[in-house]
């Protein structure tokens, strides 16, 4: 009798399981409850300034605007090297991940505008 219990529970947890990944997937919902992926969320949903020395970066290298977002997205913040409590805007150091591994960003924070102040090519 309760081995019969436990497989209908797992067939139901299955089906619903299968049925909310689908209906989120529709959604685009995001998850963002880690400290990196919502100090990445906060970044990117503002408005983005490159400062002088990120554009020089930028065209001397083979950095652009969507490689920047791409560290945005599945970068790493390295909290020891940043200023998140700093006032008035934060600061944040963030590297990328696989192809991008030897990229790294300084960025500020602030209310409305995150600024890409420095583009670091190990």
């Amino acid at each position: 009798m309760l081995i019969k219990r436990i497989g209908y529970f797992l067939v139901g947890v299955s089906l619903g399981s299968i049925g909310v990944y689908f209906f989120w997937q529709k959604k685009n919902a995001t998850f963002d409850y880690g400290m990196d992926a919502r100090t990445l969320k906060t970044i990117r949903i503002k408005e983005r300034v490159f400062s002088d020395n990120a554009k020089r970066v930028m065209l001397n290298s083979d950095i652009d605007s969507t490689k920047i977002s791409t560290i945005l997205y599945t970068g790493d913040v390295d909290f020891g090297k940043s200023k998140p409590r700093q006032k008035p805007c934060a600061e944040y150091y963030i590297t990328g991940n696989n192809e991008l591994e030897n990229v790294s960003l300084y960025v500020s924070r602030c209310d409305s505008v995150s600024t890409i102040k420095e583009i670091i090519i190990d």
